[in-house]
């Protein structure tokens, strides 16, 4: 149930290979009354958009300049090396730094890896966004090192990608303005914190009733006649 001053819908943003269809279904069991927004934004504007007021929550990839936002890490993502599927790389169950260190890695201006730049041979330029890196990978440019979650997003029949467990990880986060934790706001961290609806976790909770003592009722004690009778009779030899 919300407040009768709830606004009209919750916005929330994403950036590309995010995918929050699971958390809006569970949203919109609890809150019902509420429609949930989603705004797909490039890496580069996720964080102005609530800063700005834009949204009310943003899926993101850290880091992130967190002036004035909240950041909650959800998960890490595999690192993976984007192929063509002919590439001699692509019969390795993995990949190592020493694999690439003669190849050309594309390094894209919308990378979200927290590195300087990928190992190996730098292109000529870098692409502006990872969908154009990815064509250059088809076109037998060079590699790209990006989060599974975007291979994925950008996937074609001639490419293919192996893990890179030398790279930089990427972090998803939540993020939100740091002063407007709303009561929506928290239905919505708990939900992509996996809290159940009946958790209380995060609200006040009232002062346990300390237990009430109770007397204990006085055993009565044998009287001599009592403890006498209950003795056995000794026999007679």
């Amino acid at each position: 149930m919300t407040c009768p001053d709830a606004p009209a819908s919750f916005t929330l943003g994403y950036v590309p290979g995010v995918t929050p269809g699971k958390w809006v279904r569970v949203w919109a069991e609890r809150v019902p009354d509420v429609p949930l927004e989603l705004v797909q934004v490039s890496p580069a504007d996720a964080a102005g958009l609530v800063r700005e007021r834009n949204a009310d929550a943003v899926l993101l990839r850290l880091p992130i300049d967190r002036t004035g936002l909240h950041a909650i890490p959800l998960y890490t993502e595999t690192t993976v090396v984007v192929m063509p599927k002919d590439h001699y790389l692509a019969a390795a169950d993995e990949i190592a730094e020493s694999d690439i260190s003669d190849s050309v890695l594309l390094h894209p201006l919308d990378d979200t890896l927290d590195w300087p730049g990928p190992p190996g041979v730098p292109a000529a330029h870098r692409p502006a966004t990872t969908a154009e890196a990815v064509e250059l990978v088809a076109a037998g440019v060079g590699l790209l090192v990006v989060p599974q979650s975007l291979a994925r997003l950008h996937h074609r029949r001639d490419l293919t990608y192996r893990p890179f467990p030398d790279a930089p990880q990427s972090r998803v986060a939540l993020s939100w303005p740091e002063d407007e934790t709303t009561d929506l706001m928290e239905q919505f961290i708990g939900i992509v914190r996996g809290r159940t609806v009946n958790s209380t976790r995060g609200r006040a909770q009232p002062p346990a009733e300390p237990k009430r003592a109770t007397a204990r009722k006085p055993r009565p004690q044998q009287t001599n006649r009592h403890r006498q009778s209950a003795r056995k009779p000794r026999r007679r030899s």
